[in-house]
């Protein structure tokens, strides 16, 4: 499960686009296992886009078969699978329902639904975690896990950067239309300098903190102040913070995902 970030105009969307043949390329080639890809090997990649793709007044069920039988299968198998897709994604008792009629959560449940029904060996999704409840993301991280572990490639964007570290194996950075970071999570995460999580009580700005020398502050989140240790030690930091106020953590810690976005697109 990979990881697709950047920040917005970075040309995620471009970029999905393009391996779906609807925007052109100025130039390269996109490739799959090492050969340019077709519209025969497109039928067998599942593509969620982050702007709705269903048609808002077909009923679930038979937009999803339709949509089955565009991608080769039988009415048969394209029924069978759309069942035990809206059973799979909890949303099999809105299967004669218009798309229209769903709350967003359940019309991105329907969206993946229409990216799986025909058991893609690569998917690709657009933000398919975007406005969806903690039960939604539960449900659709879940889904997503076991379509790669079961072998397929599954690539994803997204904003949530809390979701993707806890979800994706690896990430790709993009900016400006350049590739900026790229790696596993843990590789990305563990390098560079030693990181600290500091709270002081009663300091939920980390004022404390910025009057380190050889200290930079990287997050502020709730009272909790993340550093990077630079010239100056540990012990140092913790003189600092204890002459602030009480410490009730103090903790070694890797980068977050989101600081590895934020230094790899320079802000």
């Amino acid at each position: 499960m990979v990881g697709f970030l950047g920040p917005n105009g970075a040309g995620k969307t471009t970029t999905m686009r393009a391996v779906f043949g609807l925007t052109d390329l100025d130039a390269g080639t996109v490739r799959w296992n090492g050969r340019p890809i077709g519209s025969e090997v497109r039928r067998r990649f599942g593509y969620m886009p982050e702007e709705r793709g269903l048609y808002p007044s077909m009923l679930i069920a038979e937009e999803l078969t339709y949509l089955g039988r565009l991608h080769g299968m039988s009415a048969r198998d394209a029924a069978a699978a759309t069942g035990r897709w809206l059973e799979r994604l909890e949303v099999a008792d809105r299967a004669g329902d218009k798309v229209e009629s769903l709350s967003h959560g359940n019309q991105q449940r329907v969206q993946l639904a229409a990216a799986l029904v025909h058991d893609p060996e690569v998917l690709l999704l657009d933000e398919p975690l975007a406005g969806l409840d903690p039960t939604g993301i539960d449900v659709i991280g879940q889904v997503l896990l076991e379509q790669a572990r079961s072998g397929r490639c599954v690539l994803f964007s997204s904003h949530q950067l809390d979701q993707v570290e806890d979800l994706c194996e690896s990430v790709t950075i993009i900016d400006r239309g350049r590739l900026v970071a790229s790696g596993s999570v843990d590789d990305l995460t563990t390098a560079g300098a030693q990181r600290l999580a500091v709270r002081v009580e009663g300091d939920r700005d980390g004022t404390w903190a910025r009057r380190l020398d050889g200290v930079s502050v990287s997050e502020v989140a709730g009272g909790e102040v993340r550093l990077v240790l630079g010239s100056t030690s540990s012990d140092v930091v913790l003189d600092a913070a204890r002459a602030a106020g009480r410490v009730t953590k103090f903790d070694f810690e890797r980068r977050r995902l989101s600081e590895v976005f934020r230094e790899s697109v320079g802000s």
